[in-house]
C-alpha cells in the first residue's frame, strides 16, 4: 500500500502528549491522519487532518471512528476493546491488537499473564475491592509493607501506593486492585522494544528511569543506563521474551527492575509509545515515535542504537498551582548547549500534571545528567 501523499487514512485513539509527537512523524511522511480525545483542547487536534472529540471507552464513537480508516493505532490503553474486536473481524487492521491491549488493559490480568508465561515478576494478590484486600490484611494474608495497584485507569502517577500500615487502606479507592510485594531494588529500568507486522524485532538501549519520591513519577530518564553490561543485555534478553509472548506489534515499553542482586524483574508494560522513550527525538537516530510508525505501516525498522548520550527531564505541575499555565524560566534554558524543550499544549496545570518534557543531549552522560539538575531547578511549572 503507498501510504505517502496518498488516500491512506490512519487513525489514532487518543489526542494527548504522545499523539501529538506522533503526528510530528506522520506530517514528516505526509500520512493522512484521523485522531479521537474526549478533549476538545487536546494537544494533537491542530497536528491531524481530521480531529474528531468523543468518548474513547464508549463503544458506538470507536466503531464509527474506525470505521473511517484503514489502520487504527492508540497512544492510550484506555480504550473500549469491544469495538475494536468488531472492527478487526470487519478488516480494520489495529496495532497494537485487541488482543494484545486486553492482556495490559488490567494490571491483574497482566500479572496473571507474567505468571502464565513463567516471566519473572514480583509476588502479587489480587482483590476484587479494597475491602477484601483489608480482610486479607487483618488475618495476615498480605503482609505490610507493600505496594498497592488500582487494576485500571492508573496513569501519571495515580493508582499506585506503597501501604505501610493499616489505616492506608482508608484512604484507598473500594475498587479492584493488586497488593505487590514490596522489592528491593537499586534501579528502576525500562527498554522499549519496536516489532512489526512481519516480525522484524529491534529493541532500544536500557535506560534508567529516577522518581520523584511523593508522586509516583519519572523525573529523569537516562541513556544509556549506568549499569553494568550484563545486566542491561539481561534486560534487553527478558525485553524480547515479554514482547514474544504478548506477540504484538508496534511498541512495548517494558518496565523492570534491577533488585539489590541483579535480578531483573517486570514491572508492567505500555503497548505504545511511553515517556521513558522520549529522550529518543533527540538522542536517537531513529525515535521511538517514527519506529512505531514503521512497525505498524510493516515498514523496514529504523536504527535504534543513539547518536548521544540522552536526559530527559519531565516537566510537571508544581504543587499548590492550578489554572492557566505560565511555564517560568523557559528562556533562559533555550540558550544552553543540547538542550530542547517540548511543550505539550496542555493549557491548564495542576499539581503533577505532565505538562511537557526537556531533553538533554551530551557526550559526557555525567555532564548531562548536571545539566538536566539545573534545568529541573531552573524550570517552573505554575500558573497565571
Amino acid at each position: 500500500m503507498n501510504y505517502f501523499s496518498s488516500g491512506f487514512k490512519l487513525g489514532i485513539l487518543g489526542g494527548g502528549q504522545l499523539g501529538k509527537m506522533l503526528l510530528a512523524e506522520t506530517r514528516k511522511f505526509d500520512i493522512q491522519t484521523y485522531v479521537l480525545d474526549p478533549s476538545a483542547e487536546a494537544p494533537g487536534r491542530l497536528a491531524c487532518n481530521v480531529f474528531q472529540q468523543g468518548n474513547l471507552m464508549d463503544f458506538e464513537t470507536v466503531y464509527n471512528f474506525g470505521k473511517q480508516v484503514d489502520i487504527l493505532t492508540f497512544e492510550i490503553e484506555l480504550v473500549n476493546i469491544a469495538a475494536l474486536e468488531k472492527l478487526e473481524s470487519e478488516g480494520i487492521k489495529i496495532y497494537p491488537s485487541p488482543k494484545t491491549l486486553k492482556r495490559i488493559q488490567n494490571k491483574g490480568i497482566q500479572k496473571d499473564f507474567y505468571k502464565t508465561h513463567n516471566i519473572a515478576s514480583a509476588p502479587y494478590q489480587r482483590f476484587e475491592n479494597a475491602n477484601a484486600l483489608k480482610t486479607a490484611i487483618s488475618e495476615n494474608k498480605v503482609l505490610l509493607p507493600f505496594v498497592w495497584k488500582c487494576t485500571e485507569f492508573g496513569y501519571d502517577g495515580n493508582g499506585v501506593k506503597v501501604i505501610r500500615k493499616t489505616e492506608d487502606c482508608d484512604l484507598l479507592p473500594n475498587v479492584e486492585c493488586i497488593s505487590e510485594e514490596m522489592i528491593p531494588f537499586k534501579n528502576e529500568l525500562a527498554v522499549i522494544v519496536t516489532r512489526n507486522v512481519s516480525g522484524e524485532i529491534k529493541t532500544y538501549p536500557v535506560v534508567e528511569m529516577e522518581f520523584h519520591p511523593e508522586a509516583n513519577q519519572v523525573e529523569y530518564v537516562i541513556c544509556p543506563a549506568r549499569i553494568d553490561d550484563a545486566v542491561a543485555e539481561k534486560a534487553r534478553k527478558l525485553a524480547l521474551e515479554v514482547s514474544k509472548a504478548f506477540e504484538h506489534v508496534g511498541l512495548l515499553a517494558v518496565e523492570m527492575f534491577q533488585t539489590t542482586s541483579d535480578e531483573i524483574l517486570v514491572n508492567e508494560v505500555a503497548p505504545r509509545p511511553h515517556n521513558s522513550g522520549h529522550y529518543s527525538i533527540e538522542a536517537s537516530y531513529t525515535s521511538q515515535f517514527e519506529n512505531h510508525l514503521r512497525a505498524i505501516l510493516d515498514l523496514p525498522l529504523g536504527d535504534t542504537g543513539s547518536k548521544v548520550a540522552g536526559i530527559m527531564v519531565n516537566l510537571v505541575g508544581e504543587e499548590g498551582h492550578s489554572g492557566d499555565v505560565l511555564y517560568e524560566n523557559m528562556e533562559a534554558i533555550l540558550g544552553w548547549h543540547g538542550v530542547t524543550p517540548h511543550i505539550y499544549g496542555k493549557r491548564q496545570t495542576r499539581p503533577f500534571r505532565k505538562m511537557g518534557h526537556v531533553t538533554i543531549v551530551n557526550e559526557d552522560i555525567s555532564e548531562a545528567r548536571k545539566i538536566a539538575e539545573k534545568v529541573k531547578k531552573t524550570i517552573k511549572v505554575i500558573s497565571k
